[in-house]
């Protein structure tokens, strides 16, 4: 039987038990030397083969002793130290316990030292956490994407991948990152699923849910645009979650972040380059194949590059109830980047017939902000209406006004709800047989 190595044993399952978290890292008298410890155990570690005869935590437990030997550790010293090391051979290394603590939405690793987090919309410097060196955080970066068939190297240095529990992973590391390598990872939150979920953090109000879900079920085509980090995936699982049950779903994305509860998904991811340079399959080939798929819904995680027009096309040609997002800052400014993608779509179109063929596609524009507090709301839902002056006009429906600031730093605002006239939506939503908006708009005859 052959030997395993350490390398090799990166993917063994992880044990529940956790003695020590990296957050109690302060109560340890010589952080110093537990970090030189460790620092001599992981390398000492990494081409080391793990005897046939050994169990994994025995083996760990042995090269432990080897290397404190002489030193007078504590039970809770050895036991951190021992943490690290499963973190090491059977987690992410330093990242493990960043990744388990549901407070923590962000992680950004700009070198071995140098690690921030988001807490609550807020952006700090996390001391107890740190990599050995360059090499480590490669390492790491190797194991989290290669479970997704993902690689990284001089070759290919930069990759855009998720993990398991949907997290998404962007990794940099030279020549295109001049500091070394770096790693942001924006983590999925699962507790964050239904429309309730968002009224009950203020991201939304029972009114807005209620008209996002009856247009999602009258099959609106829906862009969701916002900056980054604002969550505009979230709200696009949240959207999805409205979908009819039995109606087929194709999803398409770089890196699967959605979760969709539904019976019949199929779920599509683009896939990069290999050695030779080939075997390239783009979200606009995804958005082409699926059209052939028998579609009921497409829904395009993120809408980036020339598959824009295909968007459109699928939209315009009988599969409505499509939803993709896009990063904008604001509905005016989706539209204009949507049809610039158009334009970069090689097509010799004249741009008020792109402009046209936008209107003609989509129906909602539903903006979504990080505010300065660092909550999530929905700031705006438009709809697109006719020309005026060559320019595509928006009707705004819902909107959050700020008003300004409380003491304690929160956004102090409103949510207003444009009703003196019936969108346009409401006809189609209503056509649907969909009643829920009667109450919501003064129904004219």
């Amino acid at each position: 039987m052959a030997k395993t190595s350490l390398m090799e044993a990166f993917h063994i399952e992880r044990k529940p038990s956790k003695i020590t978290s990296l957050n109690d890292y302060e109560i340890f008298p010589d952080k110093n030397l537990l970090d030189d410890l460790r620092t001599k155990i992981v390398e000492n570690l990494i081409d080391k083969e793990i005897p046939e005869d050994k169990l994994l935590n025995q083996f760990i437990n042995d090269e432990i002793d080897k290397t404190i030997e002489g030193y007078d550790l504590s039970n809770l010293e050895r036991s951190h130290l021992y943490n690290l090391i499963d973190n090491e051979i059977n987690g992410y290394g330093p990242l493990t316990e960043l990744l388990e603590d549901k407070n923590i939405t962000e992680i950004m690793v700009n070198s071995p030292k140098e690690i921030y987090i988001e807490i609550d919309g807020s952006i700090i410097r996390d001391e107890s956490v740190s990599f050995i060196n360059e090499e480590h955080i490669i390492r790491t970066i190797e194991r989290m994407i290669g479970p997704m068939g993902r690689t990284i190297d001089a070759t290919n240095p930069m990759v855009d991948s998720r993990l398991k529990d949907g997290s998404r992973i962007n990794a940099v590391i030279p020549p295109l990152s001049t500091k070394g390598p770096v790693i942001t990872i924006r983590k999925f939150k699962s507790e964050m699923t239904s429309a309730d979920d968002m009224i009950r953090i203020g991201s939304m109000t029972p009114y807005m849910a209620t008209f996002l879900e009856s247009a999602v079920k009258g099959k609106c085509n829906i862009i969701i645009c916002g900056g980054t980090g604002s969550g505009k995936t979230t709200l696009l699982n949240i959207l999805s979650s409205f979908i009819p049950d039995m109606e087929r779903i194709i999803t398409i994305e770089d890196a699967a972040e959605l979760k969709l509860n539904k019976e019949h998904v199929i779920s599509l991811e683009t896939r990069v380059t290999n050695y030779d340079n080939e075997g390239e399959v783009t979200i606009r080939d995804l958005v082409i194949n699926a059209l052939r798929m028998r579609p009921d819904r497409i829904i395009v995680g993120e809408v980036r590059g020339k598959e824009a027009f295909d968007m459109l096309q699928a939209m315009n040609t009988g599969h409505e109830g499509s939803l993709t997002t896009l990063h904008a800052n604001g509905a005016k400014d989706a539209l204009n980047r949507l049809e610039t993608m158009v334009l970069m779509s090689g097509l010799d179109i004249p741009v008020k017939a792109i402009r046209e063929y936008i209107v003609s596609a989509i129906d909602l524009v539903v903006n979504i902000e990080r505010m300065s507090d660092g909550k999530r709301k929905i700031t705006s839902i438009c709809e697109l209406e006719n020309f005026e002056n060559g320019d595509i006009e928006l009707k705004e429906i819902f909107a959050f006004k700020q008003k300004g600031l409380t003491p304690s730093g929160e956004v102090d605002g409103e949510y207003i709800l444009y009703n003196e006239t019936v969108p346009k939506v409401y006809r189609k939503i209503s056509s649907k047989g969909i009643s829920e908006l009667d109450t919501m708009f003064p129904v004219q005859k």
